[in-house]
């Protein structure tokens, strides 16, 4: 292990020179700064994490708070989590993941133990209860989603309610007038989970402005349970001709289901989904999808973090426009007889 003293020799200034460095307390001149860094770098040193907590007053460590549900989408969430990681690296903190369904318990043992400088939240509800202990304490933190009051908040998301909307005018402008969605689990819907309620206000919207027909139906996902959903579709709607899905585990089973009552994909019937890209490319018919930028959310999530640890930052609420890329899954509303 390299000690600081080797460090400060083989730059050929003190040990003290050598602390005032890494911690930033003290003014040093930018050739003696540069001298000590590349001493740093060559000589491999990493300063004791516990010492410099002390020194700095600080943990260089961030909080992410991911809970894991059994009725998300794991890999996306997870997409997300290894960006977050890979940002703050860049930036010399660490993460630390907390994957329980905690809740507020998990922000007061962070906020009170000094387990982290700062937190970033996902998995984020529009009524979340760990929201006012966030606007009590003076620690920095960003969510990955947006509650429905953003006030004394730093949020980044994808513009969910643009992605309904820009579902919509997509089967709109190819002549489909009933559409269904097939949507996350109830469970989701029932906590009031941000991105699956802003998708369906989008999608509700968009299709009362332009006088379509728009049916919603949540689902489990897996074979079974598509099957007893799309049955009821049909049944209500014997006329439908779109479905936009945001439930990547309802997506295969759907394409499988249509091929099986001889509706073709998109011959009979358009599918867009809301989804990463590796699943619409990678299903059995290439879907017209609008693409969840996990790996962009996460690097401006820790962007606006480190901001606000840097006090530069301030409370703001950023929202990536989504993009529609059209591929084999959606075409022209058939013409009825």
């Amino acid at each position: 292990m390299v000690t600081l003293a080797e460090v400060a020799q083989h730059a050929g200034v003190s040990a003290s020179t050598v602390s005032y460095v890494l911690s930033g307390k003290r003014s040093i001149s930018s050739t003696t700064r540069q001298r000590v860094e590349e001493s740093i770098r060559k000589l491999g040193y990493h300063p004791n994490a516990g010492a410099r907590a002390l020194a700095s007053n600080r943990s260089n460590i961030i909080a992410l708070m991911i809970p894991l549900r059994t009725d998300m989408y794991v890999p996306v969430m997870m997409e997300i989590a290894i960006a977050v990681a890979a940002g703050a690296r860049t930036h010399g903190y660490d993460i630390l993941l907390l994957t329980g369904e905690e809740g507020p318990d998990a922000v007061r043992r962070v906020t009170g133990s000094g387990l982290a400088d700062a937190m970033i939240l996902m998995d984020v509800e529009l009524d979340d209860e760990r929201l006012p202990l966030l606007r009590g304490t003076h620690q920095p933190s960003v969510l990955i989603g947006l509650p429905s009051d953003t006030e004394g908040l730093t949020c980044v998301d994808l513009d969910f309610r643009a992605t309904g909307a820009l579902c919509v005018e997509h089967l709109a402008q190819l002549g489909h007038r009933d559409i269904a969605v097939i949507g996350e689990a109830a469970a989701v819907y029932e906590r009031h989970t941000g991105f699956a309620e802003r998708t369906l206000d989008g999608l509700r919207t968009r299709a009362r402005e332009l006088e379509l027909r728009l049916l919603h139906r949540p689902c489990e996902g897996g074979y079974d349970a598509m099957a007893v959903t799309l049955a009821r579709i049909f049944d209500e709607r014997p006329g439908t001709t779109g479905f936009v899905v945001q439930n990547e585990s309802a997506v295969e089973p759907l394409l499988a289901l249509l091929r099986q009552q001889g509706r073709a994909v998109p011959e009979d019937v358009s599918v867009v989904a809301v989804c990463p890209e590796e699943v619409a490319t990678q299903a059995s018919v290439r879907l017209t999808s609008v693409s969840v930028p996990a790996q962009e959310m996460g690097r401006r999530a820790v962007e606006q973090l480190v901001a606000k640890l840097d006090g530069r930052g301030s409370d703001e609420v950023v929202l990536l426009a989504p993009e529609l890329t059209v591929r084999a899954s959606s075409g022209p509303a058939p013409v009825r007889p």
